[in-house]
Formats: structure tokens, C-alpha cells, sequence
């Protein structure tokens, strides 16, 4: 009888758990305050919307997304989701930083997320990247690829975090060809920066004149008229934080992919798991952050030379033997 009355005991327990943790997970309500530029960018806020589609078809729980048309919209849409009871709310783009510091504390108890910067506050996981070390490799394969030995750089907010991709490339750049030259540009000081196609073609056009014959685009959605005149010019490029070698196959020679998608998935995940923490993750090559794109649309332009040299030289900087400097780390490219 004791036995049987033990067994109803447990039983009871884990119907009782099972419960908790299905009324859990339907609780969690995922939202995003995207960066400007749009959702659909093709660049940063596409790759964090994958990883919310991703979380959509595995757990058919709906994601509600913002779209700011300027920064003062930010603030606003934090508070707006934090209200209604959504969380983990993703807050993408470090330029949210100020205002999700402020809603934070508003709402102690909601658990928010930052792509590209730190909030050190408990409710507050932030998430970073060494993408420094993902533009390393694109700038070996830039100045494998090139046949001028002049490479360009297309930057989007003039920003110690885009001059960190700069200075990365510019490393990878070296490490191959110490003559190579570099032209790099910036679009602008303002985050108008994120969202001019049309100045990233004429920065783009501009280098080409000069004799650049291979392009990368750090600009967000800029980064399309980069990408645009160098298919226009017979010129290579190279996208950005999603693998964009789709959009112009045959003069996409790689994309430096920085894994924003993981970043927002992961969130929601774990908040409907119930292991989701208030830290700062920091992913470069060896987390799987950051990498260089290799698939059916570029593979005629990588040679196996090229390949297993890039390769080589990830293995080497995972395992220690090559440092990649980090411009923030000092705000110089050394």
C-alpha cells in the first residue's frame, strides 16, 4: 500500500511538473526591436528575423518585431513590448544600448537581450562578436582573389565596431599580401548610414575607379548598392553578417557571416526552457559566432588553394597561433 500510495505520489508530481513547464513555455511571449535599416535588409536585422523564424516553425509561438523608423523610437518600443508582458524582447543593434539601460530598470523582473552591445544588469543578456576575427578571412580571400592588389572596404556608421571589421580585413589583407593596398570609405557619422544603397554604390564605384577590383561591405542595408555595382562592374564583393552570396552569384566572392540568427534563437530558447541567464556572450570563430561563406554560389570563385589556405589560418587563430588585434580594444588598427 505504502509502495502504491509512493508511486501515485511521483505520479501526481511529474503530471503536476509537466504541467508547469507546458503553462511555462506557452508564456513565453518573444519579441524584437529591430535596428534601422528594416527587417528585411538582407544583412543584420534579416539574419536576427531567421533565427525568430527558426523559433516560430519549431515552437508555432509568434514573435511580435518593431521596425523604428529613428533612434527616439526605441525607448518607446521596449516600454510598449515590456507592458504587455512579451520577453525575452531582443533589442538589436548597439545603438539601443542607452535606452534598453533605462527600460531595464523600468522592468527588473522582464528579460531583454542586446545584439552588438553590453548592459550590464541582471535582466540584461547581451551578446557580442569577434568580428575581427570572421574579417580576417575575408580579407585573405580578398587579396587571393585580387589581380590589382588594390581592395576596398565599404563601412557603414562611422563606429569603433565597424572600424573593428576594417581592421580585421585589413589584417587578413596583409597576412596574404604585406603590398596589398587598401581603400576603405565610410558612408556617413549618422544612422542614416545603414540605410543609403545608393551612396554605398557611388563610395563603391568610387574605389573602382582607382583600381579596386574586390569589395566588402560592413553597411547594413548600404551594403546592397555595394554589392549591386560590383555585379554592375564585373567586380567582386563581399556581403556581410548574413550569407549574402545569393543575391549576385558570380561576383559574390564571400560573405563575413556573423551569426545574429544563433544569437536571437538561442534567446527564445532559452527562455522557454527555462535556462536563459543575464550575461555577456562573446562568440568569435571558436563559439561558431562569426565565419566565411562557402556554398554552390561562390564555390567556382574559391579556389582549393584558397579554401584550405582560409582554413588553415581559422584553425590556427581557434587555436591560439594566430591573434587577430581588435581595434576596440585599443580604438587603433595595429
Amino acid at each position: 500500500m505504502k509502495g502504491w500510495y509512493v508511486s501515485l505520489l511521483a505520479l501526481v508530481a511529474s503530471v503536476g511538473l509537466a504541467s508547469v513547464n507546458s503553462a511555462h513555455a506557452q508564456t513565453v511571449k518573444p519579441a524584437i526591436v529591430y535596428a534601422n535599416g528594416g527587417k528585411f535588409d538582407k544583412s543584420f536585422n534579416e539574419g536576427v528575423s531567421n533565427g525568430a523564424k527558426r523559433f516560430t516553425a519549431e515552437t508555432r509561438i509568434a514573435v511580435a518585431d518593431f521596425e523604428p523608423s529613428n533612434e527616439t523610437q526605441f525607448e518607446q518600443a521596449q516600454r510598449r513590448f515590456a507592458q504587455r508582458g512579451n520577453e525575452p524582447i531582443i533589442a538589436v543593434g548597439f545603438s539601443q544600448a542607452v535606452a534598453l539601460e533605462k527600460v531595464a530598470k523600468e522592468f527588473p523582473n522582464t528579460h531583454f537581450t542586446i545584439i552588438d552591445s553590453v548592459v550590464k544588469l541582471p535582466n540584461v543578456q547581451s551578446v557580442v562578436f569577434k568580428e575581427h576575427e570572421g574579417s580576417f578571412l575575408v580579407g585573405m580571400l580578398a587579396a587571393m582573389a585580387s589581380k590589382s592588389g588594390k581592395v576596398g572596404f565599404v563601412g557603414g556608421m562611422d563606429i569603433p565596431l565597424i572600424r573593428r571589421f576594417q581592421c580585421g580585413y585589413e589584417q587578413g589583407i596583409k597576412y596574404v599580401n604585406p603590398k596589398a593596398e587598401l581603400i576603405a570609405n565610410m558612408t556617413g557619422t549618422t544612422p542614416a548610414a545603414w540605410t543609403d544603397p545608393g551612396r554605398g554604390a557611388e563610395l563603391a564605384k568610387g574605389q573602382f575607379d582607382r583600381g579596386v577590383d574586390v569589395v566588402y561591405a560592413a553597411a547594413g542595408n548600404t551594403g546592397t548598392g555595394v554589392l549591386q555595382a560590383a555585379k554592375d562592374r564585373g567586380k567582386l564583393a563581399i556581403g556581410v553578417d548574413s550569407n549574402q552570396n545569393y543575391l549576385h552569384p558570380g561576383t559574390m566572392l564571400t560573405s563575413m557571416v556573423k551569426r545574429v540568427d544563433v544569437a536571437s534563437y538561442n534567446s527564445f530558447k532559452a527562455m522557454q526552457n527555462g535556462s536563459w541567464r543575464g550575461d555577456v556572450q562573446v562568440l568569435g570563430l571558436k563559439e561558431g559566432g562569426v565565419d566565411w561563406a562557402y556554398d554552390q554560389y561562390n564555390e567556382k570563385l574559391i579556389t582549393p588553394e584558397m579554401k584550405a589556405r582560409v582554413e588553415a589560418a581559422k584553425a590556427d587563430i581557434i587555436a591560439g597561433k594566430i591573434t587577430v588585434h581588435d581595434y576596440m580594444s585599443n580604438n587603433a588598427c595595429q
